[in-house]
């Protein structure tokens, strides 16, 4: 008996909110990706950086539905983004920037303590234009800048194993406080981002997310 061959599938999903079984119960952002790269159905696909996928994520739930329609087009651009050492921190960064002007202010005061951790990973490095994202934001927060920068005096040092956490909490913080900011347009910021970030992460880009390669 021949080998049953399995060929592309019937139909395509339809991207809604959360974790789905299989295909036929819809798909979110990353499990699509999964499915395009061809590997085993995840929301959490091999083929994307951890970081990119987690935003992904995050716009993906956190959009419209029409809006969610719309980030088809956008899957295949995150297959293959592997990025490095320095993309967690990169897209983190990317994130809060697009959030910190228009959050709640108990959000505004995470993200500027976020921003500040980032700074303190970037400080020293290659990344400057990232750094130079950092000041800028912080410039548009001067009341949550100053109290971010007396609580992370306070906590003290971050734990280096934390970073992956901590910019994993940056994502999502942004994205929820871009999704429920008092403004009309939070599907364009979101996509946005997420344009953003696969710009900033694809291998042939001017400046890519380089390691955070200490200078000297």
């Amino acid at each position: 008996m021949s080998p049953t061959r399995i060929g592309p599938p019937e139909f395509m999903p339809v991207l809604s909110r959360g974790k789905h079984h299989n295909p036929k119960r819809g798909a979110c952002f990353m499990e699509y990706a999964s499915l395009l790269a061809g590997e085993k159905w995840s929301d959490h696909p091999a083929c994307t950086h951890p970081a990119i996928g987690s935003l992904a994520r995050a716009v993906n739930d956190c959009s419209s539905n029409r809006a969610r329609s719309e980030l088809v087009s956008l899957i295949p651009s995150v297959i293959g983004l592997l990025g490095d050492e320095g993309t967690d921190v990169t897209v983190a960064v990317r994130a809060a920037c697009e959030a910190v002007p228009i959050a709640s202010e108990g959000r505004q005061r995470a993200l500027a303590a976020g921003l500040i951790r980032c700074e303190e990973l970037l400080e020293g490095t290659t990344q400057t234009q990232t750094l130079d994202l950092v000041h800028e934001a912080l410039s548009t927060v001067p009341n949550s800048t100053k109290w971010a920068r007396q609580y992370i005096s306070a906590v003290g040092p971050l734990n280096p194993r934390s970073v992956s956490r901590l910019c994993e909490a940056i994502i999502r913080t942004s994205v929820v406080g871009i999704a429920e900011a008092c403004v009309p347009d939070a599907d364009v910021r979101m996509r946005r981002l997420l344009v953003a970030v696969i710009d900033d992460c694809r291998p042939h880009a001017e400046a890519p997310v380089a390691s955070l390669q200490r200078v000297g």
